[in-house]
């Protein structure tokens, strides 16, 4: 494997900052520097300086406009998220966040996970909106890990696709990592994580179809990327192949995907909880335009 793209399986990191370290001295292949694209060898001596850790990121508490908490109790709190608000702090990212949202309300939640994103078991994208949980108790922290991992959370989202998928009821069952050339996003490749995703089709219009879809894991990107890969992107998804044209007859400037649903078993009582969200306006406004066509 090249230097970048080895080190970023071997250490977690984005192909971008393996190639950094490679570019600024940082690795060392037998003793001597390896450039971002030379090849690991194997039975090489491969010695790698990491850089300084930053500082970690500080929760400013803030009010979050449109953030709306849809329930809570000593457990968890549920959330629907709106557009443009990221999940949690991170390194390049000044907008608005969950968790400081969520302190800015008083809030108090879990202390558990990284000092940015304490609390957070699951994230939905800065552009898309809907239903999430946070844990406020350590308890229903590890309790919703244990869920997400192991499958028994369901969750459901729509999604408004271009075309019209073929079958109108199937599974797409194909691995996702990040994009061999284009590090900021992910694609279906052979030595991805295994990526499972239901549909069924719930309304088709002329250039569009109003999908109701199944996660069967939670990979990053991963509606976006499966449906881009059947050549059916997420109507406005510029990102993965969106066409600009009806995005903008649509008056949409982010991806039509919304999670409508999330239900799984209360840590507290373990009896089955389940909570949903109304499309956003802008969402709802290019689903008019599409029926009154």
């Amino acid at each position: 494997m090249r230097v970048d793209a080895g080190l970023a399986k071997l250490l977690g990191l984005s192909r971008t900052i393996a190639a950094g370290l490679a570019e600024n001295g940082g690795v060392l292949l037998d003793g001597q520097p390896a450039g971002k694209s030379d090849r690991l060898i194997a039975g090489s001596w491969l010695e790698i300086t990491l850089p300084e850790p930053e500082h970690p990121v500080v929760v400013v508490p803030a009010v979050v406009d449109g953030m709306v908490v849809l329930y809570q109790d000593d457990d968890i709190v549920v959330i629907d998220k709106p557009v443009g608000v990221a999940v949690h702090p991170s390194p390049g990212w000044t907008g608005p966040t969950v968790v400081a949202g969520l302190a800015g309300a008083g809030i108090r939640i879990a202390t558990s996970g990284a000092a940015e994103r304490q609390g957070v078991v699951h994230r939905l994208d800065v552009g898309t909106t809907g239903v999430m949980v946070v844990a406020k108790s350590e308890h229903a922290y590890s309790w919703l890990k244990r869920a997400f991992k192991e499958r028994t959370v369901e969750k459901r989202y729509h999604a408004l696709v271009q075309g019209h998928p073929d079958p109108s009821r199937g599974t797409i069952d194909a691995p996702i990592d990040r994009h061999p050339r284009q590090d900021y996003k992910f694609a279906v490749v052979a030595s991805g994580k295994p990526s499972v995703t239901h549909y069924e089709v719930l309304e088709a219009f002329r250039a569009a179809s109003l999908v109701d879809v199944k996660l069967e894991t939670g990979r990053t990107h991963q509606i976006r990327v499966h449906f881009s890969a059947l050549k059916h992107p997420c109507v406005g998804d510029l990102t993965y192949g969106a066409d600009p044209v009806l995005a903008k007859r649509l008056e949409l400037t982010r991806q039509w995907l919304h999670a409508r649903t999330l239900g799984f078993h209360h840590p507290a009582d373990e009896q089955w909880v389940e909570f949903s969200s109304d499309y956003p306006a802008d969402l709802q406004a290019a689903l008019d335009l599409l029926r009154a066509e």
